[in-house]
This record gives structure tokens, C-alpha cells and sequence, in this order.
């Protein structure tokens, strides 16, 4: 490395990566204070002081065939990127989940002479297993957040560390949860019921009338059931007006994934993705949802080669939480799991141990932290 600062670039598409790749730099920064960094995300990367050359906020789209339609797009942003890496050769190149759009950035940087290190395997194991191969000849580290990850790399023999979720040990309120009732005003005469919608557009598009059918029928079937919704930073407050002005619940918008008030629900409708991870982690019931065009569904049903599409349960290795997928999803089942779990306490109950027991398998350990250090001896070794 020259006298230069060292200069890392990070590439995140969506709100997940977004956070993940903020607190990784953050971290960094602690190991080299002189660190700088470029690359694509959010809000989060540029306020833990990355340059963005690229803002990602419109590129999270979920499906084969909303990635079709956004293909342009997505295409401008990927040229960006690799002339990005071709032209300032970044010491290193972090690329954060948003596997297919990273794994082209991660080829081109590969062949300009700029070490890859890979965060959020790619879910090879759910989706393409042969692919390993590939990611071995254009990522220098694989960096994994489940310890069942590990063999499908070492069976090509590409480095790779498990080095803990990047969520362990860092969901849990800041406070009890009576506090968190006062701090929030909830009433607590009925269920407290948490609607997460998602963190991207056509997510929100797609499932908000399901969560909101939903959540009408629980209005009516509990008496002071109050409704909290986690509205994530990459939706315009815009968006969600737009949805919940055609109803007339009383719906309290919190922003961001606030633990604090989310250990407050009784029970959660959110959709697949992150957020059931979250839930997990604080040991609260859930019903998932899950929908996409006819044609991106029909095509991954052709792919994809696991039963579940939820965190908790590919954790579990079984059904511990309900997932209402493609025309399962409507109003009328999820509203019918919600109030199971807030009726049948047995149940209810049974939910909750599985999720602790997901908690204690994922451990307390710092992942980002972790990462950091692994980053940082790349960085040292360039």
C-alpha cells in the first residue's frame, strides 16, 4: 500500500446491505482511522461517512421479472460501478449481498487487479449450487453469516470465514418492555399488532393491501388492538400515505426497525426478507408473507431448492412460523394466523421457545466486528 489513505469501495443494493455495509465501515474506521470509502447504497453507508457515487435507494427490486424491468437501470449503475473500480483500483472491493448485480461488479474489479471480499454469501445453497465454482474465481474471501455455509465453499477450496450474522448481538431493546409501552403510548387495553411492509417499493406495492386487509379484520375481531407500522428508510413517507389513506385504522408509523417498540407487539406480519430474522431475535410470533408477479413466482419455483422461504425456519430446518406465499397471501389467512397466536397461547408459546432456541444458535458474538478485523488484514495485506 502506498502513503495513500487506504481506500475501500462497498457495493449494496438494497436496505439490508445498506445497514450491514454502514456498521461494517464504521467498524473500520475504528481498525484504520485514516480508512476512506467510495461505492453504492443508502442513507446508512453515506451518513457512516461513505462517498456514494451511486445511490442504490431505487434499485431494490425483488423477482426475475421486476429485475427485467428495471434492467436498465440497474445496467447504468452496474457500468458506474466498474468504472469506478477500473479507473480508482479501491485497495479492496466489499460487496454486500445483491448477488447477481455484485457478482458482475466483483468479475470486472477481479480482473482490474482489486481484491474481492464477498459479505452475505450469495444463497447458493438455496438457489444454485454449481455457481460456486464461479464466485471461487473472481472472490478472493467469501465472508458467510451461517455456519452451514462454510462446506460449499471449502468444497472448491475458496477461503472463506463464518463470521457470525451481522444482526447477533445487536437486537435487543434498549429498555424493558413496560418502559417501551409508556415511551410509546400504547394503550395495552387489546393486542398490539406489528406490520412490517418492507423495504422496497414493489414490496410495499404488492403486499401493503394484503397487510392492511389484514389488519382490518383483526380491528374488528379485538377490541383495542392497537397497529404499529415499521416504515424503512429507503420508502418515501409518500408511498405509505398513499396506501393507508384509503383506510380508516389508526396506524402508528414508526421509522426504522425500532426494538424498542417492536418487543411491544403481541404478534407481527411481515414480509420475507431481513425483518423475520429481526422478529425472531426478539422472540416475537409472526406470520410471514410473500408475493411476486406470476412470472417471477412460476421461475422460482423452477429454482429455488429448499422448503422455506423465511429465516426463522431455514434456521429451524422446519416450519416454525407460517408462511403464506404467492395466493395463499391474502387478507383473510394472515389475519386467521395472527389471531391464533393471539388466542391459542399454547401455540403462541411454542413459537416463541423455537425462536429462542434460533437466538441462542446464532449466538451473542459481534459479526461485524468480526468482518472488520478480516477486512482490515486484507487491507493490510494489499
Amino acid at each position: 500500500m502506498t502513503n495513500r489513505s487506504p481506500l475501500v469501495m462497498l457495493s449494496a443494493g438494497e436496505a439490508s446491505g445498506d445497514l450491514h455495509a454502514a456498521n461494517l465501515f464504521l467498524e473500520l474506521k475504528k481498525l484504520i482511522p485514516n480508512l476512506r470509502g467510495i461505492g453504492m447504497g443508502g442513507v446508512r453507508m453515506r451518513e457512516a461517512g461513505v462517498e456514494l457515487r451511486c445511490d442504490s435507494t431505487h434499485l431494490a427490486v425483488i423477482g426475475l421479472a421486476e429485475v427485467a424491468k428495471h434492467y436498465g437501470e440497474i445496467r447504468r449503475a452496474l457500468r458506474l460501478m466498474q468504472r469506478i473500480a477500473y479507473e480508482e483500483k479501491p485497495d479492496l472491493l466489499i460487496c454486500v449481498d445483491y448477488k447477481e448485480f455484485n457478482f458482475r461488479l466483483a468479475r470486472k474489479a477481479k480482473a482490474c487487479g482489486v481484491k474481492v471480499l464477498f459479505y452475505v454469501s450469495p444463497q447458493v445453497w438455496a438457489w444454485r449450487p454449481g455457481r460456486v465454482k464461479s464466485y471461487g474465481r473472481i472472490v478472493d474471501h467469501m465472508a458467510v453469516i451461517f455456519p452451514f455455509e462454510v462446506p460449499f465453499y471449502e468444497v472448491y477450496r475458496l477461503p472463506v470465514t463464518y463470521v457470525g450474522h451481522p444482526l447477533a448481538g445487536k437486537v435487543k431493546p434498549s429498555m424493558g418492555r413496560a418502559a417501551a409501552m409508556e415511551k410509546f403510548g400504547f394503550a395495552g387495553k387489546g393486542p398490539i399488532i406489528g406490520l412490517l411492509p418492507g423495504s422496497r417499493v414493489n414490496e410495499i406495492n404488492r403486499l401493503m393491501p394484503v397487510i392492511l386487509g389484514a389488519a382490518r379484520h383483526l380491528a374488528h375481531e379485538f377490541a383495542g388492538a392497537e397497529f404499529v407500522l415499521f416504515r424503512a428508510p429507503s420508502i418515501a413517507d409518500e408511498l405509505l400515505k398513499s396506501h393507508l389513506a384509503v383506510n380508516d385504522l389508526n396506524i402508528r408509523v414508526i421509522e426504522g426497525q425500532d426494538y424498542d417498540a417492536l418487543q411491544c407487539c403481541d404478534a407481527v406480519i411481515t414480509v420475507s426478507g431481513t425483518a423475520t430474522l429481526e422478529v425472531a431475535l426478539l422472540g416475537v410470533p409472526m406470520a410471514i408473507i410473500y408475493r411476486l408477479t406470476p412470472l417471477s413466482y412460476w421461475l422460482g419455483r423452477l429454482l429455488v431448492r429448499i422448503p422455506y422461504i423465511g429465516l426463522p425456519n431455514i434456521l429451524a430446518g422446519r416450519h416454525i412460523v407460517r408462511e403464506f406465499i404467492q395466493h395463499d397471501a391474502t387478507a383473510d389467512n394472515v389475519a386467521g394466523e395472527i389471531a391464533r397466536i393471539l388466542r391459542d397461547s399454547d401455540y403462541a408459546e411454542a413459537m416463541r421457545r423455537a425462536l429462542r432456541q434460533i437466538r441462542g444458535d446464532l449466538g451473542e458474538e459481534n459479526g461485524v466486528a468480526k468482518l472488520a478485523r478480516l477486512a482490515a488484514e486484507m487491507l493490510k495485506r494489499n
